[in-house]
């Protein structure tokens, strides 16, 4: 099978049509139609084998996954999806791994409302990069610099449970090619919910002044929407939502340095007036305060202990995005 058969064969109509594409695969670009008063949000993520999922894993559940990170990205942005190119290298044109990873992606695909309008498929080392396109209202946008001193700082999300299910499938590599018998920990681990709906529906009713979702720990997310905005923060580590199957398996010191520091959760933190919480929360009942903007730099609890903002870094020693 070649490189036009595979796209042919399995990445070709994959998502639903969207009137903003008005060219998508079969020319050398895809060509976007955005309304007025809308910005174009582009991003990309690139998925390696055995660095960000195991080689053995479900074919399925890395389709999904790797476009989930990326539109992860659209939702830190509200921003709609409107689709997405993949650049795929394969080491074999395996058709039944194709099949299963083709399906995975095209059902979040389908569910996001974001189809495939291009790419490129090579010879090589498995991975795959993802890049999205989507639109916010000029006057919706978020950005990591908008937060001030005495904005409050939310949560939207479940942390630490991916984390968790790495260290279940690094203790246990088999676990990885059974997505059926997977548990919580595992299943947000390799399916990642990316949170469009929600950011959506935030970016329509409330006032956000800044956003950033959370694929390297809390920690080291939050300090990059700190320096991005040249303030400091004050975490309530009381009100951190620690998972209880987290706290079951590791223990409550290690499960709070999993809820902090853990990777891959794709929650969303975002600041805003303390006074439009409660309307923030009637739009999404799972939004927690955790803290609190401050005048200053770096991450402190309420009794004034610095936090060290550590979390996953390409270029230390570790074995997988955690």
């Amino acid at each position: 099978m070649d490189e036009f058969a595979i796209i042919n064969s399995y990445f070709t109509g994959l998502g639903p049509e969207l009137p903003e594409v008005l060219e998508a695969q079969g020319d050398d670009c895809a060509l976007l139609q955005i309304k007025h008063g809308e910005l174009l949000a582009l991003s990309v993520d690139t998925s390696v084998v055995d660095r960000h999922f195991p080689a053995q894993a479900d074919p399925w559940a890395i389709g999904w996954r790797c476009l989930a990170i990326a539109l992860s990205d659209l939702a830190a942005m509200a921003a709609r999806p409107l689709g997405f190119t993949l650049a795929i290298t394969l080491p074999e044109a395996d058709e039944a791994w194709l099949s299963e990873f083709s399906r995975g992606m095209r059902a979040l695909a389908d569910k996001a409302a974001c189809p495939l309008i291009g790419g490129d498929t090579t010879r090589g080392p498995l991975s795959m990069s993802v890049q999205v396109q989507g639109a916010v209202k000029s006057q919706h946008h978020w950005r990591r610099s908008g937060a001030r001193p005495g904005q409050i700082i939310v949560l939207l999300g479940e942390l630490g449970l991916a984390h968790l299910g790495l260290l279940s499938m690094l203790n246990d590599p088999v676990k990885a090619k059974d997505s059926k018998a997977w548990n919580k920990a595992e299943r947000a681990y390799m399916l990642p919910q990316p949170l469009i709906t929600e950011a959506l529906r935030l970016a329509q009713g409330v006032n956000i002044h800044a956003a950033i979702d959370v694929s390297d720990g809390l920690l080291a997310d939050l300090q990059h929407l700190l320096a991005s905005s040249a303030v400091g923060a004050q975490i309530d580590l009381k009100r951190l939502p620690i998972q209880p199957e987290v706290l079951k398996a590791l223990g409550r010191e290690a499960a709070l340095k999993a809820t902090l520091q853990g990777g891959d959760d794709y929650a969303l933190l975002l600041t805003l007036d303390e006074e439009d919480f409660e309307l923030a929360r009637s739009l999404c009942p799972n939004l927690i305060s955790i803290g609190r903007c401050v005048a200053g730099a770096g991450i402190r609890t309420l009794e004034g202990k610095v936090l060290d903002p550590q979390g996953f870094n390409h270029f230390l020693p570790q074995a997988f995005n955690e």
